[in-house]
């Protein structure tokens, strides 16, 4: 796990990137993981721990509709908590992670351990959906670990 952290930041700060996160099932655990490490200030912005859908709404001005429509756990909604987190603090990079944790919470159509994670840069927003499985504090993990990721993807382009 920490070597993936250090190869993250090392890139941002070689490169002069920024990043801020938004997240919700994970609960600041990706952001106590970037800043783990001494000199994160340089790329680390803001991270938000938007749980709820008014949270959502109110700061990331996610639509209710949307909410509504697609499900706050849902690829729309995470690719717009990226986005919007991106924009709020003119960060290279925003990613917005949302799920369901368990142990309750889950459907038919989204069991626990369904996790929608996006990240947004310049040109593009990726987004993808997981089903990991395991306790709730191993989806949490597996969550975190994935978006850091998706995130190394961007370095290769």
């Amino acid at each position: 796990m920490q070597l993936s952290v250090k190869q993250i930041h090392k890139f941002l700060i070689k490169n002069n990137k920024s990043l801020s996160v938004a997240e919700s099932c994970t609960g600041g655990l990706l952001s106590s993981l970037l800043t783990s490490s001494s000199g994160s200030s340089r790329y680390f912005k803001l991270g938000v721990v938007a749980y709820s859908n008014q949270a959502k709404h109110r700061i990331l001005s996610i639509p209710f509709k949307m909410m509504e429509l697609k499900g706050s756990v849902s690829t729309d909604v995470a690719r717009g908590m990226a986005k919007a987190v991106r924009r709020l603090t003119k960060t290279d990079f925003g990613i917005g992670i949302t799920g369901i944790a368990g142990p309750t919470g889950g459907s038919p159509q989204k069991p626990v351990g369904t996790v929608f994670i996006a990240v947004s840069g310049k040109d593009k927003t990726i987004s993808k959906k997981f089903h990991f499985t395991g306790s709730r504090t191993t989806i949490r993990n597996k969550s975190t670990l994935k978006a850091l990721e998706l995130l190394k993807e961007f370095f290769d382009t």
